[in-house]
């Protein structure tokens, strides 16, 4: 302290320094909706409704449907280039690997005894009741990659 009771003029910068990105934090973090990343808005909302001033939120994907997109695409992928790829440049874990394996596998036999239109279609049921039985009970625990 420099004079009794008046705090030295580096301590005022040090507190001013602490509670400005304090502040800019709450202002910035309470920018109007329309603004926000996260919302969206639809054609059919009007000036007048109600609801136009509320903005819907998208709700994040969950694991078991991300699982069932990616495995169901990368298995159409395989299943035209005949060729696998490193799972990880994938973006899979190793267990998305080992379903998108057993689905190619079962694509390959239905493509080869119904056509492509029918191996499509049993990757997509195929990828989402593994991926949903997978995440059954939320993320699998063992890690990342698992």
């Amino acid at each position: 302290m420099g004079r009794r009771g008046n705090p030295r003029p580096g301590a005022r910068l040090l507190v001013l320094g602490l509670a400005l990105p304090a502040l800019l934090c709450t202002t910035a973090c309470d920018r109007p909706a329309a603004l926000d990343p996260g919302t969206v808005s639809t054609a059919t909302d009007s000036p007048n409704s109600p609801t136009s001033d509320t903005p819907t939120r998208t709700s994040p994907t969950s694991p078991a449907a991300l699982c069932t997109r990616l495995v169901a695409h990368w298995a159409r992928e395989v299943l035209d280039s005949d060729t696998y790829g490193d799972y990880q440049s994938m973006g899979l874990s190793n267990g998305q690997y080992a379903i998108l394996r057993e689905v190619v596998d079962a694509a390959r036999v239905a493509k080869r005894r119904q056509g492509t239109a029918a191996a499509k279609k049993l990757i997509d049921r195929q990828a989402h009741a593994a991926c949903v039985e997978r995440y059954r009970h939320g993320t699998p625990s063992g890690g990342p990659w698992q």
